[in-house]
């Protein structure tokens, strides 16, 4: 008995908790609800036609016909496979450059030219350059993605590699710490927040850029099924290949904050976010 009334003790001083924790959640999606029912209504209102601006609803249906017929889960695929894919092949060697960058003068001697012309141009214009060099094949979208994604990743790098405390590699250095040890244990640690950070900002540049890769090259994947459906004016594909990219977006961004978030668990930032 003692037990039932302690559970119901703990049940109800939980309960204000979980109901302010799901009112400051439901506050936070009160935007996307509140855009989601503007656009029911005023594409119903009449203003506007069914091919200018399609309902939601409409548009939810089209979803659901191509995922039913495999178009989407195909091209979904493709799509986060390509910018996976050069995100992956960005981050392994933008962070290695990053580091290597603070650590070795000849390295950044030579590199900070480079990131600093590169850094500011729109990479995207050299996509007819890759495709002339490699085609029409995934192996050019993906070539793409990593030259955009890697300078983002890079320069975090640098600024969080740089960032650390110079007391805390003085004293490691005191106590005998090897370079290696010194990177392992104070250096690494330390810039990990600025890293993820810049593989954070470095995710949806590949989406991003994959994105219009698809859509120039006229291939298959959400930008190309965008394409195919502006060209064939068919008004709900459009809008239903618009959708389709923001909630991979979203998605996408989700899982790289619960990879942070288990990766800095140890950090102030997360016992900050659990006080909040």
């Amino acid at each position: 008995m003692a037990r039932v009334e302690a559970a119901r003790t703990r049940a109800a001083a939980a309960s204000p908790l979980f109901t302010a924790e799901f009112a400051w959640r439901a506050a936070r999606w009160s935007s996307i609800i509140l855009l989601i029912v503007v656009w029911e209504l005023y594409a119903r209102s009449g203003e506007v036609t069914t091919f200018m601006l399609p309902p939601l609803s409409m548009v939810c249906e089209r979803i659901w016909e191509d995922a039913m017929s495999g178009d989407l889960l195909a091209n979904l695929w493709d799509t986060v496979y390509r910018a996976l894919a050069g995100f992956a092949i960005a981050a392994v060697p933008g962070v290695l450059l990053g580091i290597l960058i603070t650590r070795l003068a000849p390295v950044r001697w030579f590199f900070d030219p480079v990131i600093s012309v590169g850094f500011p141009m729109p990479k995207i214009a050299f996509i007819p350059i890759i495709v002339l060099w490699f085609g029409f094949y995934d192996v050019s979208k993906i070539t793409i993605v990593v030259f955009d994604a890697i300078f983002p990743i890079i320069t975090a790098t640098v600024a969080g590699t740089r960032g650390v405390d110079r007391h805390l590699v003085w004293s490691a250095r005191n106590l005998g710490a090897s370079e290696r040890e010194l990177l392992r244990e104070i250096v690494l640690p330390a810039a990990l927040p600025q890293i993820l950070t810049g593989l954070q900002v470095a995710l949806p540049i590949a989406l991003i850029v994959t994105i219009i890769a698809e859509m120039t090259t006229a291939s298959s994947g959400l930008g190309g099924e965008m394409l195919h459906a502006s060209r064939f004016v068919d008004s709900m594909g459009v809008f239903a290949a618009l959708v389709e990219i923001a909630i991979v977006g979203l998605l996408l961004i989700k899982v790289m904050a619960m990879i942070r978030a288990r990766l800095l668990h140890w950090h102030q930032e997360a016992r900050q976010a659990k006080t909040v």
